[in-house]
């Protein structure tokens, strides 16, 4: 099987000409758009200013939402302050987690959150479950876009809300390729796209939103045949209404080009 001359959008940063090669051995026609670049930790400042307030008791209550973002926070702190100073500080507020996912983040870091929202764990079920809550001093783990109701129903309530980002990475440095790759995904010229990392969808989707065209972008990636290289970037893309129709058996470059032209054949 092969792609047959599909055509394949992959967001490839570090190895984008492997990546092409690879996608032109198995018969697709590539589109290698890299979208993101590694940035000095002190580019992290906001997250780090959370950080020294967390830790200074600043906060009564952390809500987590995804777990790919509760790891990255963990690990960004983890390079600036000791390994068990994010895990520490948490457990001395009301932790809050969205669903299963956050959840199986915070089990590693030994936290058993305070409430965990029931299904199907939208922003509703979260703000039903801590209604009865005291706390007022809210820090808020945000993936991908911000959660604008979740934020303002906090607020309603009299809460003094800090919003909490993470980023590892910043937008490439060369941002053509990657707007490039939004507006053929808004003309429905993308057969199929490839994610080897959780920023990725991000990064696209602000390209796109940056072009006022997030919406139909979006709205086609929903469409495309979609991979995803494991489960930490299947996540990612479930944040953004985005559900991979598949996993590599093996989170390699190789394998994952290989195994979806198997699939997503022409």
């Amino acid at each position: 099987m092969s792609f047959a001359g599909l055509r394949v959008l992959a967001l490839e940063s570090r190895r984008a000409a492997e990546m092409a090669e690879l996608i032109r051995k198995q018969g697709g026609h590539p589109f290698v758009a890299p979208a993101l670049r590694e940035v000095p930790l002190e580019q992290n400042a906001e997250t780090f200013r959370f950080a020294e307030r967390l830790f200074s008791g600043e906060f009564d209550m952390m809500i987590l939402l995804t777990g790919v973002g509760t790891r990255q926070l963990n690990r960004v702190l983890a390079a600036r302050y000791p390994e068990r100073a994010f895990a520490e500080a948490l457990g001395r507020l009301a932790v809050v987690a969205r669903g299963p996912k956050p959840v199986a983040a915070l089990r590693e870091m030994g936290i058993a959150p305070a409430v965990i929202a029931p299904e199907p764990n939208t922003w509703r079920e979260l703000l039903a479950a801590i209604a009865t809550r005291p706390e007022r001093h809210i820090a808020v783990q945000e993936y991908g876009r911000s959660n604008l109701e979740l934020l303002d129903g906090l607020r309603a309530r009299g809460a003094e809300v800090t919003p909490v980002r993470v980023y590892q990475y910043g937008m490439p440095e060369d941002p053509a390729p990657l707007r490039e790759a939004a507006r053929r995904l808004a003309a429905g010229e993308i057969d199929v796209a490839l994610f080897t990392t959780a920023v990725q969808i991000e990064h696209l989707a602000r390209a796109a939103r940056d072009q006022g065209i997030e919406e139909p972008a979006l709205a086609a990636l929903r469409t495309c045949q979609v991979a995803s290289i494991g489960p930490t970037t299947s996540e990612a893309l479930e944040e953004f209404g985005i559900h991979p129709a598949f996993e590599p058996s093996h989170p390699k470059l190789g394998i994952l080009v290989l195994e979806a032209a198997g699939r997503f054949h022409g």
